[in-house]
C-alpha cells in the first residue's frame, strides 16, 4: 500500500511526502519582481510546516510585461543570488522547492499594462483584461521560448530543485491552445499539435539548457471549459498530455479554465467542504495519469487524507497539490502528520485572494 507519508523520487530529487504546495500568487514582491524577508518567511514557513514540495508563486521570464502586480520575477541574472538566500531556508527543512515560471500575455491585471510590449497568438482582443496583444511573429515565438530556457536555467542556478512551466489558465501558453483567442494559420496555430507547438519548443529548450537530470514540470489545462469551438477541449489536451510526455516532461499538474471561460468558472471551487466536493478533478486526472509516464500531481479541494489516500491507491495520481488550505494553516501537512483525521479550517470562501499580499482571512 502506498502512503502519503513516503518518500518518492522525481527525476533526481528525492520528496519526503507526496503534498506539494500548489503556484500562488503571493503579491509581495517589489514592482521589478525582486524578493525581500516577507515572502523568505512566506516559504520557510512552508517548509517549516511539513510540506514535501513547494512550487513558488508565478515568476515573469520577461522585463516587458507581467500580469499581476508584485509577482517575482526571474528575467535576468540579478534574481539569482537573492533566490539562493530563499532556497536555502527551505531546504533546511527538509523540503524541495521549485519555481513556476510564465508569460503572462492578455490576459492581465497589471495597471500598466497598457504600457507593455504584449504578445499574444493572434491580435485577439482579451475579454476580461480588454488588451489587444501584438500577434507574435515567429521570430518573436523563438525569443519567448528562449525566454522560457534561460529563465529555467536561472532557477537551477539559484538552487531550486525543480522548474514548472505555467501552461495553464489563459496565459500566453495556454492561449495558443485556445481556438479563441489561437487564429493563426501557419505552424502555431490550427491543429491541435500545431496549437501546442510552442510548448513543446518550450520543454525542448528548457531541457537543453538544464540538462537530463533536472525536474521539469508543468501545469497545463485539461479543458477551457469555453463554448464549442472556442476553447481548448478534453479529447484537444489528451493528445498534448501523450506527447509532452514522449518529451520527457517528469511531472504534470493538470488544471482547467481561464478567466475567458465565463461567470463563475474557476479553478478554485467555493464551499469544499463535504468529503464528496474535495478532490474535484480527480475523475479527469485519473484518466490523464493512466496514458502517461510521467509522474501527476492532483490540484484541487484537496482536504482529507483518507480520500487523497484512496486515489493514490487506486489511481495512477501520485502526488497532490494544496494552495488555499495552505495559505490558511502552513502547517497543516505537520497536523496531518500527527492526525489525519484533522479538519483544515479553510472553507474555500476564496477570500484570500481579496487579501493584499494573498492571505487567509482566519490569519488576520
Amino acid at each position: 500500500m502506498e502512503k502519503l507519508f513516503e518518500k518518492t523520487n522525481i527525476n533526481n530529487i528525492e520528496v519526503k511526502n507526496r503534498f506539494i504546495r500548489a503556484a500562488t500568487w503571493d503579491e509581495m514582491a517589489d514592482e521589478d519582481g525582486h524578493i525581500n524577508n516577507a515572502i523568505i518567511q512566506r516559504y520557510e514557513d512552508l517548509a517549516r510546516g511539513g510540506v514535501g514540495l513547494i512550487l513558488t508563486g508565478y515568476a515573469f521570464i520577461s522585463k516587458d510585461e507581467h500580469p499581476n502586480p508584485k509577482m517575482s520575477g526571474i528575467y535576468d541574472d540579478s534574481f539569482i543570488e537573492e533566490y539562493k538566500i530563499l532556497v536555502d531556508k527551505v531546504h533546511k527543512h527538509e523540503t524541495k522547492i521549485a519555481m513556476q515560471i510564465v508569460y503572462g500575455g492578455s490576459q492581465t491585471e497589471h495597471p500598466d499594462a497598457s504600457e507593455m510590449n504584449i504578445y499574444g497568438p493572434s491580435a485577439i482582443k482579451n475579454i476580461v483584461s480588454g488588451i489587444t496583444p501584438k500577434e507574435a511573429t515567429k521570430a518573436d515565438i523563438k525569443g519567448i521560448v528562449a525566454k522560457f530556457a534561460d529563465a529555467a536555467l536561472r532557477v537551477k542556478k539559484a538552487g531550486f530543485d525543480a522548474v514548472e512551466i505555467h501552461a495553464a489558465h489563459g496565459y500566453l501558453l495556454s492561449q495558443f491552445l485556445t481556438p479563441y483567442y489561437n487564429r493563426r494559420l501557419d505552424e502555431y496555430g490550427g491543429d491541435i499539435h500545431n496549437r501546442a507547438r510552442i510548448i513543446y519548443e518550450v520543454i525542448e529548450e528548457i531541457r537543453k539548457k538544464v540538462g537530463p537530470d533536472y525536474p521539469i514540470m508543468i501545469k497545463i489545462n485539461f479543458d477551457d471549459f469555453m463554448d464549442k469551438n472556442q476553447g481548448l477541449t478534453k479529447e484537444e489536451s489528451i493528445e498534448v498530455f501523450k506527447r509532452i510526455d514522449k518529451l520527457g516532461i517528469d511531472m504534470i499538474e493538470p488544471s482547467a479554465v481561464n478567466l475567458s471561460s465565463g461567470e463563475g468558472k474557476v479553478p478554485f471551487l467555493k464551499g469544499i467542504n463535504t468529503v464528496d466536493q474535495q478532490s474535484y478533478f480527480k475523475e479527469v486526472v485519473m484518466n490523464i495519469a493512466s496514458i502517461v509516464k510521467a509522474k501527476v500531481i492532483l490540484v484541487g479541494g484537496n482536504k482529507n487524507v483518507d480520500l487523497m489516500t484512496e486515489i493514490l491507491n487506486t489511481t495512477e495520481i501520485q502526488y497532490f497539490s494544496l494552495s488555499r488550505t495552505l495559505l490558511c494553516e502552513p502547517d497543516l501537512i505537520n497536523k496531518w502528520m500527527d492526525n489525519k483525521d484533522y479538519k483544515p479550517k479553510c472553507i474555500s470562501c476564496n477570500k484570500c485572494w481579496d487579501e493584499v499580499p494573498n492571505s487567509c482571512i482566519f490569519n488576520r
